[in-house]
């Protein structure tokens, strides 16, 4: 499972725990589920506020009034990735394959 970063953006709020304005960034992200015949997007949005100078991440219990706002505001441009099921080509060269070898047995059959 990967994730796949949606959106980021450097926010110049203060820092709930070290009150500095320079560390904070918001990111969106979204899991996504890789095999080898298909991949799948998860409909959960990941969302995060990391402080850079302290080295922490702010949970939503710390938010400021502020944060909380500009948090409203980013996830309004977040654009999730649709969460259908996306088959890779080896699955029709798969179907291709079968079909063929359906097709063989079924002409045998009927020429016996």
């Amino acid at each position: 499972m990967t994730e796949h970063i949606l959106h980021t953006a450097k926010l110049n709020n203060n820092c709930p725990t070290c009150y500095t304005t320079a560390g904070l960034e918001i990111t969106f992200a979204q899991n996504v589920t890789e095999t080898r015949f298909h991949s799948k997007a998860e409909k959960t949005i990941i969302e995060t506020i990391y402080c850079h100078t302290c080295k922490n991440v702010i949970y939503p219990v710390n938010w400021t009034d502020d944060l909380e706002r500009i948090y409203e505001y980013h996830k309004k441009q977040v654009v999730p990735k649709k969460s259908f099921l996306k088959v890779k080509p080896i699955v029709y060269l798969l179907i291709l394959v079968a079909i063929i070898i359906v097709t063989g047995i079924i002409y045998i059959q009927d020429n016996v």
